[in-house]
């Protein structure tokens, strides 16, 4: 059985009146559920140029892991995209009813034995930390990561432009949406990283690694990041959500033919090409 132990911790920071964020995670005690639904991480960050949007984050959260365990067991990205579509109308008919724009970001991660699914839509982000390295396994739905996509501006200027966090894609604003969804086989000693755009922002790819790689415990690491992140006068809501993969067991319906493994991910980044 996979071992997996996570801390996760969400404030206002410096700036703002109010946290827009919101973090939650499952880990199912039964063995039934266990194998069936496997753990679920998520963080979410409500567009704060907007009303409510710490309602629409909250909301959003508990309405995708409301729908992703309940009902019979499906395969993990049709369970992903039935839940952010839940997810989406959850937080269009709210803001229907209060009559306001709501808005909110949502990434996702469920580990079913060594099999890691993501459904992500918006700039929060996903890392990775293997053998010293910190990749992010998810792309900003913003219109900078669409230029950073057509190799008009290069991806070390993200941080820093002044349209960074202007959406393009989130839940709540389209009667249907498009997750991204994608599948990685982790291995024991991983460590992943769910973050807002109030940490990444101010916070390098390679520091992630260098901070995952020097504390391990979950807790730490994310203490850590928020430091780093509110020191350097972060104007937004500052979130992570930690996941150690300790020890890990194959999933039973995997098939090596259809594995989507780190270095194939690796590739596609530098190629484009990803599926």
């Amino acid at each position: 059985m996979s071992v997996l132990s996570s801390y996760g911790t969400s404030q206002t920071g410096l700036v703002r009146s109010e946290n827009q964020d919101a973090i939650r995670s499952c880990e199912p005690q039964d063995i039934q559920t266990l194998e069936s639904h496997g753990q679920l991480y998520a963080v979410a960050d409500g567009l704060g140029g907007y009303e409510h949007g710490g309602i629409a984050s909250t909301l959003a959260l508990e309405t995708f892991f409301s729908n992703f365990y309940s009902g019979s067991p499906r395969k993990s990205p049709r369970k992903l995209r039935e839940g952010f579509q839940a997810a989406n109308l959850a937080v269009a008919q709210a803001a229907q009813r209060m009559q306001a724009r709501m808005g909110t970001t949502l990434s996702a991660v469920n580990i079913i034995g060594d099999q890691l699914h993501i459904a992500h839509i918006g700039d929060s982000r996903v890392y990775l930390v293997r053998n010293g390295k910190a990749v992010c396994l998810t792309q900003d739905h913003t219109a900078v990561g669409e230029l950073v996509r057509m190799h008009v501006l290069s991806p070390d200027k993200v941080r820093t432009h002044e349209r960074r966090s202007v959406l393009e894609k989130c839940l709540g604003m389209q009667l249907f949406v498009q997750p991204d969804i994608s599948r990685h086989t982790i291995k024991e000693d991983d460590i992943l990283i769910l973050c807002t755009d109030g940490v990444w922002a101010y916070v390098e790819d390679n520091e992630f690694a260098d901070i995952a790689l020097d504390r391990r415990a979950p807790e730490q690491i994310s203490q850590t990041l928020i430091e780093n992140a509110l020191a350097r006068d972060s104007d937004d809501n500052v979130s992570v959500l930690v996941v150690y993969a300790a020890q890990l067991t194959s999933s039973p319906a995997t098939h090596e033919n259809n594995r989507f493994s780190f270095t194939q991910f690796i590739l596609g980044r530098i190629t484009g090409k990803t599926s």
